[in-house]
C-alpha cells in the first residue's frame, strides 16, 4: 500500500524499481464499462480516489488498448444471504463503526479547508484520506441496495430488509451518523423501495422504525431534524460527513481533532 499523499511518478518508480520494469510505464484507471483514464505523474493520492468501480492498472502505452475491466468490477451476481444471516446486525454494526473510525481519524481538518476551498490553490495538497472515507459512505450505500435487489426469495429478503433496519438502529445506537444515512440511503434507493410486496412482509414495529429514521433524512430547513438530533448527542461522534462538506459555514464543520474514539456497547 502505497502512501495517500504519494505522486503517480512516485508510485511508478518504486514499482520500476521492486519489479524491475520499464519506468516508461503509466498508471491507468479502468471502470467496468472498459473506459481508461491516464492519470498524470504530479496526481496524488490515486489509490484512494477511484471509484467503486475502477482499478488501477500499470502498463506501457502500448498495452493500454488492450487493457480490459477484473472480473471482479462487474459486481456480484448472487446474494450473500447465507453468509449476512450468520451474522448479527448488531456484530455488524460494531465491526463497521471500528472500520469507519480508523477511515475518519484518519482525515487532516486541512484536508477539508482543501476541499472547501479548491486544491488547486494549494501547493501540495491532498484529500485522499477524505476522500477514501467519501468513498466507504458509498459502498455502503450500495451495497446495502445490491444485497437487497439480488436476493431472489421474497421471504429471505423480507428478512434481510428487517436487518438492515436493524443494522441503522445499532449504528445510531453506536453513534456513527454517517454509516447509519449510508444503510438509510441503501434501502431508500429507488430500486428497493419499489419492492412493495417485500416491504409488506415486514412487522409493524419494523417499518414504524424505519419510518422515524426516515424523518432523520428529511432536508427541508437545511437539514432541521438531523442537526437536532445530532445535538442531542455528546462527543464521540462519527458524523455525517457530506452533509459537512456541502455546509459552506465553518461553525457547522465538526472538529475531528475533539473526537476520540466511541466506547462500543
Amino acid at each position: 500500500m502505497f502512501a495517500v499523499n504519494a505522486t503517480v511518478q512516485e508510485v511508478l518508480s518504486t514499482l520500476a524499481t521492486k519489479t524491475g520494469c520499464s519506468k516508461d510505464q503509466v498508471l491507468v484507471k479502468v471502470n467496468s464499462t472498459g473506459e481508461k483514464v491516464c492519470l498524470k505523474h504530479e496526481d496524488i493520492g490515486a489509490f484512494t480516489s477511484l471509484g467503486l468501480n475502477e482499478r488501477l492498472f500499470v502498463c506501457s502505452v502500448q498495452e493500454l488498448i488492450t487493457l480490459t475491466p477484473l472480473p471482479e468490477q462487474m459486481g456480484p451476481n448472487s446474494s450473500s444471504y447465507d453468509m449476512l444471516d450468520l451474522i448479527s446486525s448488531k456484530d455488524l454494526a460494531q465491526q463497521m463503526t471500528e472500520n469507519d473510525w480508523n477511515l475518519f481519524k484518519s482525515i487532516h481538518q486541512v484536508e477539508l479547508l482543501f476541499n472547501t476551498y479548491g486544491k488547486q490553490k494549494f501547493r501540495h495538497s491532498t484529500t485522499a484520506n477524505l476522500e477514501r472515507f467519501i468513498r466507504r459512505f458509498n459502498e455502503v450505500q450500495f451495497w446495502v441496495a445490491t444485497e437487497v435487489c439480488l436476493c431472489q426469495d421474497e421471504e429471505r429478503r423480507a428478512l434481510l430488509l428487517r436487518k438492515f433496519i436493524k443494522l441503522a438502529a445499532y449504528l445510531k445506537e453506536q453513534k456513527n451518523l454517517n454509516s447509519f444515512f449510508a444503510v438509510m440511503f441503501g434501502l431508500s434507493n429507488t430500486a428497493v423501495s419499489r419492492l412493495s410486496k417485500t416491504w409488506q412482509r415486514l412487522p409493524h414495529k419494523t417499518r414504524k422504525l424505519y419510518s422515524i429514521f426516515e424523518r432523520l433524512m428529511d432536508p427541508s430547513w437545511n437539514h432541521r431534524s438531523y442537526r437536532l438530533a445530532v445535538a442531542k448527542l455528546s462527543p464521540p461522534l462519527i458524523p455525517f460527513l457530506p452533509l459537512i462538506l456541502k455546509a459552506h459555514d465553518c461553525k457547522d464543520h465538526t472538529d475531528i481533532s475533539q473526537l476520540s474514539k466511541p466506547e462500543l456497547q
